[in-house]
């Protein structure tokens, strides 16, 4: 069953064609890798996924309904949830508190950091987000101050709070950049655990390859804005298109 539906969606900026009839559908409860060279439309693509952008052309579907021209509040009440290329975290603020924003903001809309004291004293929030820290391996570090942390821990702590949203899907960009491997394959581990244990659909934008066809499904190749190729992993390594999009090759 599909998820997210992307039909023939064109967006140019000024001479730029960045993205040209894109079609995909993102199935539930699956790993949807979307892949290419830098410059290929990936980050366009997902900013169109969560209505940050609004496509000259096309629509954007997730379980029927049109996440254009929506406020970032109303894409978490659909069910999305984004993880950026960097960090988004408080640092001053302990991993229990980064933790506890999101479960308040998912069910009031807003949030302004002189209200933590109050959303502390909220006994179903902090459930919430001692549930989620024990799903990310968390738990033991809940007081740290989340600046202290390493890349690798505070992409997990982004990640965390972005499932204390409970989303049906997780977009993630490029979780794994500028990560050590033994970080990397920490995170691998972890997006399977979520995958297997919260039923979570998860769409990737990654460059590491090891990170893709450990976790995806499905894999879309964009080049110049277009989809070149969309298959199973094993199809798509050594695919001939692929290899010409990314290593200048001839088919």
């Amino acid at each position: 069953m599909s998820m997210l539906d992307v039909r023939n969606v064109g967006k140019r900026f000024g001479g730029l064609q960045a993205l040209s009839d894109v079609n995909l559908s993102i199935a539930e409860n699956t790993v949807h890798a979307i892949i290419g060279p830098n410059g290929a439309g990936k980050s366009t693509l997902l900013n169109c996924f969560v209505g940050k952008l609004i496509p000259d052309t096309g629509s954007v579907m997730f379980d029927g309904q049109s996440v254009l021209g929506r406020s970032p509040h109303e894409i978490n009440q659909l069910g999305i949830s984004r993880v950026f290329q960097t960090p988004e975290i408080f640092g001053d603020l302990t991993i229990m508190e980064n933790m506890m924003i999101p479960c308040f903001a998912k069910r009031d809309g807003s949030f302004e950091l002189n209200a933590l004291s109050a959303i502390s004293r909220q006994k179903d929030i902090i459930e919430h987000a001692e549930v989620v820290l024990e799903d990310m391996n968390m738990a033991d570090k809940r007081d740290l101050t989340a600046a202290t942390m390493s890349r690798g821990d505070k992409r997990r702590l982004e990640i965390g709070m972005c499932l204390c949203q409970d989303p049906k899907l997780l977009l993630l960009d490029e979780p794994t950049a500028g990560m050590a491997r033994a970080d990397t394959n920490k995170t691998i581990d972890l997006l399977q655990e979520i995958r297997d244990k919260r039923k979570v659909t998860i769409a990737i934008i990654e460059h590491d390859m090891h990170v893709v066809f450990s976790l995806a499904e499905r894999i879309t190749v964009l080049a110049q804005g277009s989809p070149l190729v969309e298959d199973t992993p094993e199809n798509i390594k050594g695919h001939p298109k692929v290899r010409e999009a990314y290593l200048g090759e001839s088919v």
